[in-house]
C-alpha cells in the first residue's frame, strides 16, 4: 500500500531506533483507517553513505522478513523536501521487554517462568528466520536485548528494529564490527573476533537470563572492566526458584567458547523448551 504523509497524525515519540541511524520512533494513526502504526523517522540527508546503505539495507529487510514473530513492515514513505524517510511497522500495544522488566523490578516481583519460556521458544522462532538462508543469505540481528523485542496485544514476542543487522552471503562472510549492546557483547566480540550466528545466541542467553534475573549477567563499571567480566563467563546464578531446566538452557547458551553454544535450531528443538512449550499451549487451549 502506497501512504502519504498527510495519512497519519503524531499521537507521541515513543523512542528511538538504532544509534547508527539516528531513527526517532513515534507512534502513529492512520486517519482514515484509524489503525495505529509506528513510524520511524531518518534524516538521511546528513547521513554519510555507509549509514546510507545500512538504512536501505534495513528497509530490504524488513520486506524480506514475513513471520507471526518479527515486527511487520507495512510500508515507508520518502519526504524529499526534508530529506526524511518513514518506515512505517505495526504498532504493538504490549511495549517491549525492557518495560516488563522495569515493571517487575519496580513491583518486586520476578516474572513466571512459563512466560520466560514463551519468549525464549517466540525470539528463537523470529533469530530461525534471520539465520536461515533467505533469498541466498543469513541474516545476524546483532542487538538482541528487551528493548527490541515488542508484544503484541496477546502477549505474545515480535523481534524489531534491524537497523543494526548484516546479511551475508557466504558462510565466511561474517561482520568484523561489533555493534549493539554493550552488556551483550559476547566473548569473541570482546576478543576483536568475527559475528557470526553465535553471537546472537549469546545475546539471547543474556535476554533469557535478564528476565529471570532482572538483571544483565555481566556487568563493569567501565567497558573494560565489563569486557574482561564476559570473557571469564562468570556471571551471579538466576534466581533460585526458577527451574534447573532454565538454568541449564542459559548456561548452554551463554558458554564462552561460540562453538559449544547451541544454533538456534538446537534451542527449538531442546527437550525442556519443547516440553514447557506444549506445556503453555495446553493451558491455553484450556482457558479458551
Amino acid at each position: 500500500m502506497s501512504y502519504k504523509l498527510e495519512d497519519f497524525e503524531v499521537l507521541e515519540v515513543i523512542g528511538s531506533g538504532s544509534v547508527i541511524c539516528y531513527g526517532t520512533c513515534y507512534k502513529v494513526r492512520n486517519k482514515f483507517s484509524k489503525e495505529l502504526f509506528v513510524w520511524k523517522a531518518v534524516d538521511y540527508g546528513n547521513l554519510a553513505e555507509d549509514h546510507k546503505r545500512m538504512l536501505v539495507s534495513e528497509v530490504n529487510l524488513l520486506k524480506s522478513l514475513n513471520h507471526p514473530h518479527i515486527v511487520k513492515y507495512c510500508g515507508k514513505i520518502l519526504h524529499k523536501e526534508t530529506t526524511t524517510l518513514y518506515i512505517i511497522t505495526e504498532w504493538c500495544e504490549g511495549g517491549d521487554l525492557s518495560r516488563v522488566i522495569k515493571d517487575a523490578k519496580e513491583n518486586g516481583k520476578f516474572l513466571e517462568e512459563q512466560f520466560i519460556w514463551q519468549m525464549l521458544y517466540q525470539i528463537s522462532r523470529a533469530v530461525q528466520v534471520c539465520h536461515s538462508r533467505l533469498r541466498d543469505c543469513t541474516i545476524f540481528h546483532r542487538d538482541i536485548k528487551p528493548s527490541n523485542v515488542f508484544l503484541d496485544c496477546h502477549g505474545n514476542a515480535k523481534l524489531g528494529d534491524f537497523g543494526l543487522a548484516r546479511i551475508v552471503t557466504t558462510e565466511n562472510d561474517f561482520s568484523k564490527t561489533f555493534v549493539g549492546t554493550p552488556y551483550y557483547m559476547s566473548p569473541e566480540l570482546v576478543k576483536g573476533r568475527k559475528y557470526n550466528r553465535k553471537s546472537d545466541i549469546w545475546a539471547l542467553g543474556c535476554l533469557v537470563y535478564e528476565l529471570c534475573a532482572l538483571m544483565p549477567p555481566f556487568n563493569g563499571s567501565t567497558i573494560i572492566e565489563l569486557a574482561n567480566t564476559i570473557k571469564r563467563g562468570k556471571y551471579k546464578s538466576i534466581p533460585s526458584h526458577y527451574s534447573e531446566s532454565i538454568r541449564k538452557i542459559v548456561s548452554f547458551m551463554l558458554s564462552t567458547k561460540h562453538e559449544f553454544r547451541p544454533t538456534i535450531e538446537m534451542i527449538l528443538h531442546h527437550p525442556s523448551v519443547v516440553i514447557n512449550i506444549k506445556e503453555d499451549k495446553k493451558i491455553g487451549s484450556s482457558n479458551q
